[in-house]
């Protein structure tokens, strides 16, 4: 598979802000409600419509394919990683202008953050909630600042909400370490809900954009 840099297109140039690339997560699966599917396009034409790039798992498949076709559709840049194990047996999103084969999982989830400036968690399976709970992980450890999100299309996540409350009421998330998120019923609110909340990071001059590299 041809790898390429990764090259900022005319578009994020002009609009460049403190959000120029979402990391997004989901899954390589429809799921059982259209809604999900729709959330993901929709999503990917508001990234596409603001010249912001996504950075993705690389799959054609499911929401991660809706996603991405939808970003592609909008004139936006996608940037697609994937592991060689699973380029192998999955269907690649071959119209990607930036597709990176890479040896392992780790790899990936490296890039992936490096490449980032918000991370956003749509509808998904075990792969999705992983890639979530180690950037929240991150986030309380305080290894980065930037956001996170979960969208919350048709109550999805909220079982996970109530884990999270269950937690904090157990005391297994302690006010000193408090697990810091974002929740978005709504596509549209979900670039604002991000970018208000890099942009006051970075006024109070609280930014962190490098974890340690023994994570």
């Amino acid at each position: 598979m041809t790898k390429t840099n990764l090259q900022d297109s005319p578009r994020r140039a002009a609009n460049a802000g403190v959000i120029r690339n979402v990391c997004v997560y989901c899954g390589s699966a429809q799921g059982a409600a259209p809604a999900y599917a729709e959330a993901a396009a929709a999503f990917g034409r508001v990234l596409a419509a603001a010249g912001i790039g996504l950075v993705y798992g690389g799959g054609n498949t499911g929401l991660m394919g809706a996603l991405a076709r939808s970003v592609l559709s909008g004139g936006g840049f996608v940037t697609g990683i994937i592991p060689q194990f699973l380029s192998e047996r999955e269907v690649v999103l071959e119209a990607a202008q930036n597709m990176i084969v890479v040896p392992d999982m780790h790899t990936r989830k490296r890039l992936m953050f490096e490449k980032a400036d918000a991370f956003v968690a749509l509808p998904g399976g075990i792969g999705t909630l992983e890639e979530l709970v180690e950037q929240l992980t991150w986030v309380q450890l305080g290894r980065h600042t930037k956001p996170v999100l979960l969208a919350d299309i048709g109550g999805f996540w909220r079982p996970l909400l109530d884990l999270f409350a269950h937690m904090r009421e157990r005391r297994f998330i302690q006010p000193n370490f408090e697990v810091r998120y974002l929740v978005a019923e709504a596509v549209d609110d979900i670039l604002p809900m991000l970018e208000t909340a890099a942009e006051r990071t970075a006024l109070l001059g609280r930014e962190k954009t490098e974890i340690d590299p023994r994570l």
